[in-house]
């Protein structure tokens, strides 16, 4: 009787943990129903709110649950000195190496502008960081923004440029 009281105890115990280890999270790439869950339907930037399309956004998310989430937005509504650099929200919850340069958690814009940089604004538009971009001219089906896993780290790309993204 207590032999089998034992190994019904040690089956829970081992189901319990097994449950535990499983609901922790984990260091990936989030997917359309996470995403969906997690970013904004709308984005301020620069005293205006801009519709973010959900359907062009990314992200991930780290072992200990913090994340970072990147998406295109509607900038029709600002001016063309802003059109011409921002073209997306970017939200981290922990600290980035992008291209090289650090970034603080916080609520940011983005874009890759013409002349080959990858510009990430605070929300007022004054430049937080710019790195160089690469352009991936063998990448064959180039979408307007993706996140790739790259070793450490992830490659975010619009179109056939991209930047690499490193949480530190």
């Amino acid at each position: 009787m207590k032999n089998a009281r034992l190994a019904i105890l040690s089956a829970l115990t081992l189901v319990m943990l097994a449950s535990a280890a499983a609901q922790q999270a984990s260091k990936h790439v989030l997917g359309s129903d996470e995403l969906k869950k997690a970013v904004p339907a709308e984005y301020f930037f620069r005293g205006q709110k801009a519709p973010v399309q959900v359907r062009n956004a990314v992200g991930f998310q780290l072992a200990d649950g913090k994340m970072m989430l990147a998406a295109l937005v509607d900038a029709s509504g600002y001016s063309t000195a802003i059109q011409q650099k921002y073209q997306g929200m970017l939200i981290t919850e922990t600290k980035l190496n992008i291209g090289g340069s650090e970034l603080m958690p916080g609520q940011y814009g983005f874009g890759f502008a013409a002349d080959g940089k990858f510009v990430v604004m605070d929300v007022a538009n004054n430049d937080s960081l710019s790195v160089s971009s690469q352009t991936d001219s063998a990448l064959q089906h180039a979408v307007p923004l993706k996140l790739a896993e790259d070793g450490v780290g992830y490659k975010l790309y619009a179109g056939k440029k991209w930047v690499s993204i490193k949480a530190e």
